[in-house]
């Protein structure tokens, strides 16, 4: 009791000490405000609190993101999916063994081998119904959001991949059969479609516009929980994971569900793709990747034109340039992409590329690192 009530007081004498002390640098922070019009159903606007911006000591709004979740939302849907497994029956001979077991009996006895009882042809009991039969169970949830009035919308492949049977959930709670047009199991995108009129699309925007620091938002069903909203910031453009695309790092909380979903920045527009996170322990950790809207759009186009992702090749092996061989070579900087192997009639072999060679530039566009090389 006695620290519970000097932590109170400490905590008291330390308020009013920030009160006089903003009072008198007449820097007072104001409360929430609530609007609202008399003898008015409509709810409340809250205007958010400000802060103090250390550098101008002056003060700043922080985002209010209610807005932009109305105007979005309903462009978001959920996405299950159904997968078809083999049902065995047990409808043997009889002792009622499972075919695989006789199967295994056999190996060992003989093609042969029967049970009394049990009909034999040539080794093996003549099919009976029940035996594999086919049975749909749940396998995948995920996000989508929609692209176009006609019901294109467009989702992960790993959340669709496998599937017998695609459920797409609109925000009104309306289900239809989705229709896989293309995959694209490289940048991990799918594009599906529903026979629908009149849904309301998402805007595209332009990642490459996007700022570490800039405030963005996820919807997607996390767990299964439709239209959830979560927010952050930006955290860092291009992210190499490994992989021939660079990322959207951001601390916006993403968990299994979010997969599919718009990335969305404070104009409303979609920016990105929720896609994978980074963690230790299978959920959110405050680390998540989104693939950039324009690399998502440019397999999309293709997807929705032929069904499939058609690429140029040049025909070299590459890697990571490393300081040494930089510094061995001349380059100011360990940049670029290190050329192992060039392939025999290659683009890249006519055009003079040499195994040792690294690109700096390709179709006038600067690399930095071996990924940015298409």
């Amino acid at each position: 009791m006695l620290m519970k009530k000097t932590f109170i007081s400490t905590a008291l004498a330390l308020s009013l000490f920030a009160t006089s002390a903003m009072a008198q640098d007449n820097k007072l922070l104001p409360s929430p405000v609530v609007k609202q019009e008399a003898n008015s159903s409509a709810p409340a606007s809250v205007t958010a609190p400000a802060v103090v911006n250390p550098k101008s000591n002056g003060l700043v709004a922080l985002p209010d993101f209610t807005e932009i979740v109305v105007k979005t939302e309903q462009s978001v849907v959920n996405i299950r999916t159904m997968e078809s497994v083999s049902s065995r029956g047990f409808s043997g001979g009889h002792f009622g063994m499972d075919p695989d077991m006789e199967e295994l009996f056999r190996f060992f006895f003989g093609p042969d081998f029967g049970f009394p009882g049990q009909r034999n042809d040539r080794g093996r009991r003549a099919p009976q119904p029940g035996d594999r039969a086919e049975r749909q169970v749940p396998s995948n949830v995920g996000s989508g959001f929609v692209i176009s009035e006609d019901g294109y919308i467009i989702t992960n492949n790993h959340v669709i991949d496998k599937a017998s049977k695609i459920i797409v959930t609109l925000h009104d709670g309306k289900e239809l059969t989705g229709e896989v047009v293309g995959t694209d199991e490289r940048t991990d995108l799918a594009l599906i479609k529903v026979e629908a009129t009149d849904l309301k699309p998402l805007e595209i925007g332009v990642s490459d516009d996007l700022k570490k620091g800039q405030w963005v938002l996820a919807i997607g069903s996390p767990f299964g929980l439709d239209s959830t909203v979560t927010a952050g910031i930006v955290s860092a453009i291009n992210r190499d994971t490994g992989d021939y695309l660079p990322f959207i790092q951001t601390d916006v909380a993403v968990n299994p569900g979010n997969s599919g979903g718009p990335l969305i920045d404070l104009s409303g527009k979609v920016v990105g793709v929720n896609s994978q996170i980074i963690s230790r322990s299978g959920g959110f950790m405050g680390i998540s990747l989104s693939i950039p809207i324009n690399e998502a759009m440019k397999v999309v186009d293709q997807l929705k034109e032929t069904g499939r992702v058609v690429r140029g090749r040049i025909g070299v092996t590459i890697s990571e340039v490393q300081e040494d061989v930089a510094e061995a070579i001349g380059l100011a900087n360990a940049e670029g992409a290190l050329v192992s192997n060039v392939e025999q009639g290659s683009p890249a072999q006519k055009a003079g590329i040499r195994p040792g060679d690294v690109i700096i530039k390709f179709d006038g566009k600067d690399i930095k690192k071996w990924s940015d090389l298409p």
